[in-house]
């Protein structure tokens, strides 16, 4: 996951719609299915999947009152100790 790219479209989120976003998740997801996809631009998709998902979720944490900086500061501090365990 890559932080800047969660600001990005933790933004996008805000200024237009969160449904862009879970859209393009869909469509990605269905483009995974595509059986001569080689393992890099797999591994690109879900990169962009992840991304978007977690600016979904910071997005979350926005609207129930957490500042932009400490929502994505908390949510990346998951993501650091989910991959730590």
């Amino acid at each position: 996951m890559k932080l800047p790219v969660i600001k990005h479209l933790t933004q996008f989120i805000a200024e237009n719609d969160e449904d862009y976003v879970i859209e393009t998740i869909d469509t990605l997801e269905a483009l995974t299915e595509v059986p001569s996809l080689k393992d890099e631009e797999l591994d690109m998709i879900g990169e962009l999947i992840s991304n978007m998902y977690g600016a979904i979720e910071v997005h979350k944490m926005e609207k129930e009152g957490t500042p932009r900086k400490e929502a994505l500061n908390s949510f990346m501090q998951r993501v650091m100790g989910s991959i730590d365990r």
